[in-house]
């Protein structure tokens, strides 16, 4: 899941700065939140889920860079979405269905995250209104970025896609390895390359 990325120079409460950037839950509340959340550390190339695993936990990226994939019918790996440090995360069709999730989510470098459990979100939403909606807002954040992606593949040549990659997060693209940017950018690593050559 890729969610809307909130940019800050305090890293000290940047998820509180994140949560109140939506106007929706009350200082109370995400006090709560933050008190629930629990603090994971993850090796490079380790999961936060695998595929056949049931989501458990959403997750704030304090650092590292995370990638979703889910394997082709041609047994390959295809990288779709790409998180960066300021994003929540979490397996979202497992988040709602409560099913296993056909996607996996791996470190693409050492990383730390603050995760809450999906069962106390539940509670919270169950409870209260602001929590109904700030999980709306979280669902229409993901249908942005879908759309936004689906355009991106389909409209953007590939050098408009690295382009806008490279603008957004200029300062962690040289830590993605080449054949995961590839992947995302739906080209081939010599495709890339050559690309590269020309920033």
């Amino acid at each position: 899941m890729c969610i809307r990325r909130f940019r800050t120079s305090n890293r000290q409460g940047e998820m509180k700065s994140y949560l109140k950037s939506f106007n929706v839950l009350s200082d109370e509340e995400i006090g709560i939140l933050l008190q629930s959340a629990s603090t994971k550390v993850i090796d490079k190339y380790e999961y936060f889920i695998r595929e056949g695993e049931v989501c458990k936990e959403v997750a704030f990226i304090k650092s590292g860079i995370f990638r979703s994939f889910y394997i082709s019918g041609k047994g390959e790996e295809i990288t779709y979405c790409i998180n960066f440090p300021g994003n929540m995360m979490t397996a979202y069709s497992s988040f709602i269905t409560k099913q296993s999730t056909p996607e996996n989510i791996q470190a693409i470098c050492p990383a730390e995250l603050l995760t809450v459990p999906v069962s106390l979100i539940d509670q919270w939403s169950a409870q209260g209104s602001s929590w109904s909606h700030f999980l709306r807002i979280m669902a229409e954040q993901q249908y942005i970025e879908l759309e936004k992606r689906v355009f991106q593949l389909q409209r953007d040549n590939a050098i408009q896609r690295y382009s806008s990659l490279l603008k957004d997060h200029p300062e962690y693209i040289k830590n993605i390895p080449l054949q995961y940017l590839a992947s995302y950018l739906g080209i081939s690593q010599r495709h890339l390359s050559r690309i590269r050559k020309t920033f």
